[in-house]
């Protein structure tokens, strides 16, 4: 039975995301809304996993629309209240991002566009995708947790910068170039590990790697195409190796990392499948969607077309 508060959007602000740009920008983003005749309701976040909470809410309390306005990182915490949520099945709650984060890699894979006015319209039009979403399996403290992530996980490296970007966000700096920043930082700090890595059970990879990055989406760090071939519904994740590399090795092919060309480096491997399992001396972080929340080993599988999203009309002509 339909009930009132489905057609109706809730929109999760996140007050942080993009360095408090979502905040500023809210009056500006409710007219927009108000002059599409969107109905929405407004919420905001107050704490680490406060999103996740909300979401459960929200399909509880009926709604089947969600707006985020923030990040990938607030994305992340939606889809987690999605899936652990037990009122409605995942596929019947649409959702929609108004990008105000520092990153906005998951909106690139989409071209939804980051001009308010123009991904409000992208709303009010409805076009929507079913994509892909990646089940992380890992152990804290001798307790088996799981995570959903919706863009890319990545483990060695990116994790590594991900945790030097985050203590310079907690240290109040500012700025997108922050991540590059990090990434230089984190580079000449980073030490190649001995990993193995299975993929649809067969082992892919026992050696020294500098970095893994598995996704959903083409777009992780702000702007770097690691996975530049992932699509986004074709039940298959896209998985990118790199062995260890001299910096030098890195700095003359870097314009290749934003330019779709990775895989024509020497270094760097791509497979696919749907089951991803690394493990490795010693251990090393992961982050998914851009959050650290767990090291090796990991289990990563694919639930397919699981998410309803807003998307372009424009992508789904391509």
């Amino acid at each position: 039975m339909q009930t009132e508060k489905e057609n109706i959007w809730y929109v999760i602000v996140n007050p942080v995301a993009g360095f408090g740009r979502g905040l500023e920008d809210l009056p500006h983003i409710t007219k927009l809304l108000r002059e599409n005749n969107i109905p929405h309701e407004l919420v905001f976040s107050q704490h680490k996993y406060h999103v996740t909470e909300l979401t459960v809410q929200a399909v509880n309390e009926g709604f089947r629309r969600i707006m985020v306005i923030g990040g990938d990182g607030t994305l992340h915490e939606v889809v987690n209240g999605l899936f652990i949520q037990t009122y409605a099945p995942v596929e019947e709650v649409t959702v929609a991002v108004i990008p105000v984060g520092t990153g906005n890699d998951w909106i690139r894979m989409y071209g939804i566009p980051t001009r308010y006015a123009e991904a409000i319209r992208a709303v009010k039009e409805g076009h929507t995708l079913l994509q892909d979403i990646g089940e992380v399996h890992y152990e804290e403290s001798q307790y088996a947790q799981v995570r959903y992530m919706a863009n890319v996980a990545g483990a060695g490296f990116d994790p590594s910068v991900t945790k030097i970007y985050e203590h310079y966000k907690a240290k109040g700096r500012r700025g997108k170039h922050l991540y590059a920043q990090g990434s230089v930082k984190s580079f000449f700090r980073y030490k190649s590990t001995g990993v193995k890595v299975w993929i649809d059970g067969e082992l892919v990879h026992k050696n020294l790697l500098f970095s893994a990055a598995i996704g959903i989406g083409k777009y992780n760090g702000g702007g770097t195409q690691q996975l530049p071939l992932a699509v986004a519904d074709d039940g298959l994740f896209d998985i990118t190796l790199y062995r260890p590399m001299h910096w030098w090795q890195i700095l003359f092919r870097l314009r290749r990392l934003f330019n779709g060309d990775i895989y024509s480096i020497g270094h760097v491997k791509h497979y696919r499948g749907s089951h991803i399992r690394i493990e490795s001396t010693p251990d090393i972080m992961v982050e998914v969607d851009g959050e650290l929340h767990s090291h090796t080993p990991v289990t990563i599988e694919v639930v397919p077309e699981a998410l309803r999203v807003i998307v372009p009309e424009e992508f789904l002509s391509v």
